[in-house]
């Protein structure tokens, strides 16, 4: 499979050396300081904490050209317009893996509605200076799993293809029947969760504020409130359904856990502070329209 992957930080950066290892031929799109390290060093990955760092020579290029069978596209929400024109002179399917609540209409309607997928990456790491470190329990092990579909839900011959094709990379891909629903859903609690640890000064000092954390899940069933004609994916039908008290203790103990403190929740920086205020637009504009 020829892929392009734009975006070359702690996600993109994991999906391309795994593909480049399992034999594809795969473009990591990249500029600034980061295509230079990544000419000279190519991805260099390391588990956790370890001082173990391996190097991927993943070919990177600064301005992508001709036909891809597929470009996955793993940015933040706010940074996904100007991504939409450089994906517009490009020919290929078009995998967007990353936070979005606005669905496939205005992704198709810049790039053509038939390229677009959607998915979400079960993965979380950080950028240790040109280092990207990652924890084994993420989309590279059996235990979480990345959903790709296509926005109307159909199953088609293309998203097997690509299930079955990053199955074969070692990554624990599947296919999800209500995408488009799972993203919103999964904003729905995104923003507010965010939101609190930015506020609180992280997560282990929001877990430790248990009327902070009530007060959030308030927040996120409002906002699920607002998308009630929406199929719940099963992931996240506990937040509808479970009592708010247990709520609270199960992610009271999330966010005193070391896959807390190994997130993006940890430490947000200015990007993602700017990706939570996207979110939280495209949200209210769902709430709007219902």
């Amino acid at each position: 499979m020829k892929l392009l992957v734009y975006g070359a930080g702690v996600l993109g950066s994991l999906f391309a050396a795994r593909m480049h290892e399992a034999g594809h031929d795969v473009s990591l799109l990249a500029r600034g300081g980061r295509l230079t390290a990544l000419r000279r060093h190519g991805v260099q990955l390391a588990e956790g904490d370890s001082p173990a760092v391996r190097r991927v020579p993943v070919p990177v290029v600064e301005d992508p050209d001709g036909r891809y069978d597929l470009i996955t596209v793993f940015v933040r929400a706010h940074q996904v317009d100007v991504v939409l024109e450089s994906l517009a002179g490009l020919e290929g399917d078009v995998l967007f893996l990353h936070n979005w609540a606005s669905g496939a209409q205005p992704l198709g309607a810049v790039i053509g509605h038939e390229r677009v997928l959607l998915g979400f990456p079960a993965v979380a790491g950080t950028m240790d200076g040109d280092v990207v470190r990652y924890r084994k329990t993420n989309f590279l092990t059996r235990r979480v799993a990345m959903p790709i579909g296509e926005p109307d839900g159909r199953t088609t011959s293309r998203l097997e293809r690509i299930v079955e094709t990053f199955r074969a990379a070692g990554l624990n891909a599947k296919a999800e029947p209500h995408m488009d629903a799972w993203l919103k859903t999964h904003a729905a609690f995104e923003v507010p969760l965010g939101q609190a640890v930015h506020v609180a000064g992280g997560p282990v000092v929001l877990a430790d504020d248990p009327d902070a954390v009530r007060d959030m899940l308030r927040l996120v069933r409002q906002n699920l409130a607002a998308m009630a004609t929406l199929p719940v994916p099963r992931a996240f039908a506990g937040l509808r359904a479970l009592p708010i008290g247990l709520l609270v203790a199960l992610l009271r103990r999330f966010l005193a856990s070391p896959t807390a403190a190994h997130s993006g929740l940890n430490g947000p920086s200015a990007a993602t502070v700017a990706e939570l205020e996207r979110l939280a637009e495209q949200i209210h504009a769902l709430a709007g329209a219902r």
